[in-house]
């Protein structure tokens, strides 16, 4: 299938350095130039279009409360003044609700001093309502990793919801590498919308993709509310688990929803949205400008997603505080817009085990449809 390589919308990179998102044949070239490394085998399929799925390492170290280090400190030397005990994930470990865990991955970085990255919980993990966060040796910052670094990383993890099943080699977060500024101002993407529609139907563009709020639902169902006290869920299998035994669907009714700030739902966008092959993009996960609420734990949306096959955003929302109405038709979440430094050899939901192609109010991959 061919793609066109760019469009009349976004910056020209220079020839040289091609600023952008690198994809995924560019990410292998940091695994053979050693700009990566890991504990066991890189594995193919850690690879999407255009970020690189992180495994957990053996150990999982229960603390007493978030941090993150000072300028010049590394995590590993800080763990000891917070830790309760320590985990081996070896054969599988559970991770219970309310804890707090730094664990550290199979993955090193050694990056080129041009090369910066950010990191994101997998779209699975988000949907689980399970929180998770990198943190880079002396940087003092969540999910970010600057340009030229060296060192290890790390995952704090915080199951809000259910109680989680990992073990070494699980896969929680991903990590996407930049070079430069890839950004796409609301003008380019203004331009971009016109040429390949961004969204069905089309909405405000400010500040990104402006994403409103679907409350009118399908087959009389709006979301789903999630249930406490459940069974553990195992992260590492698929299609296992019945939905009736962890959520309670939310009727639709009048195209309204009171956020109960104790509760967890899965929603999901009015629009339909699509990630052209040459771009990438990241949903802003709060926004107080539009509610005292969190509409997206998971941000990722690689090249192609939703492109030429009607994809919904699925939401994780909480409310902060307090209870908030949310109304069918109002902005809920951002989707900003990155250029690629080159279009990825395969995209989103082509000749790849993509989950989320073409879907609508989906629930993760661990549910039985």
């Amino acid at each position: 299938m061919n793609f066109m390589v760019r469009s009349a919308g976004l910056p020209e990179p220079s020839a040289a350095e091609p600023v952008g998102i690198l994809p995924r044949q560019s990410i292998d070239a940091l695994f053979a130039a050693g700009a990566i490394s890991a504990d066991d085998p890189f594995l193919p399929d850690q690879m999407q279009p255009a970020s690189l799925d992180l495994r957990l390492g053996r150990w999982a170290h229960r603390v007493r409360a978030s941090f993150l280090p000072r300028e010049g400190e590394r995590m590993a030397d800080k763990v000891d003044g917070v830790r309760l005990h320590t985990i081996d994930l070896s054969q599988g470990a559970v991770l219970e609700t309310g804890c707090v865990y730094l664990v550290p991955l199979q993955e090193t970085l050694a990056l080129p001093a041009d090369i910066s990255a950010v990191t994101n919980p997998k779209s699975s993990t988000g949907r689980l309502d399970v929180f998770t966060r990198v943190i880079a040796d002396g940087v003092g910052g969540f999910d970010t990793v600057p340009a030229g670094y060296h060192g290890g990383l790390m995952v704090e993890i915080s199951p809000r919801t259910f109680p989680i099943l990992v073990r070494a080699g699980s896969r929680l977060g991903q990590i996407r590498f930049r070079r430069g500024d890839a950004a796409l101002s609301d003008k380019a993407l203004g331009e971009l919308h016109d040429e390949t529609p961004l969204s069905v139907p089309s909405v405000k563009i400010q500040d990104g993709l402006n994403l409103t709020i679907d409350l009118q639902g399908r087959d009389g169902v709006l979301g789903y509310r999630a249930k406490r006290h459940t069974a553990l869920i195992d992260v590492d299998k698929r299609d296992a688990l019945a939905l009736a035994d962890y959520w309670d669907p939310i009727p639709a009714r009048d195209g309204r929803l009171i956020l109960d700030p104790n509760e967890f739902y899965i929603l999901m966008s009015r629009e339909a949205v699509s990630i052209p092959p040459f771009t990438a993009a990241e949903m802003v996960p709060f926004d107080p400008l539009v509610g005292e609420f969190r509409a997206h734990y998971a941000g990722f949306f690689d090249p192609g997603f939703g492109y030429g096959v009607p994809s919904r955003a699925v939401l994780e929302v909480r409310s902060r505080d307090v209870p908030f109405i949310l109304e069918h038709g109002q902005v809920v979440a951002r989707l900003s817009y990155e250029q690629m430094a080159e279009t990825p050899d395969v995209l989103y939901g082509f000749n790849l085990a993509s989950n989320y192609q073409a879907q609508g109010l989906k629930l993760s991959k661990h549910f039985r449809a």
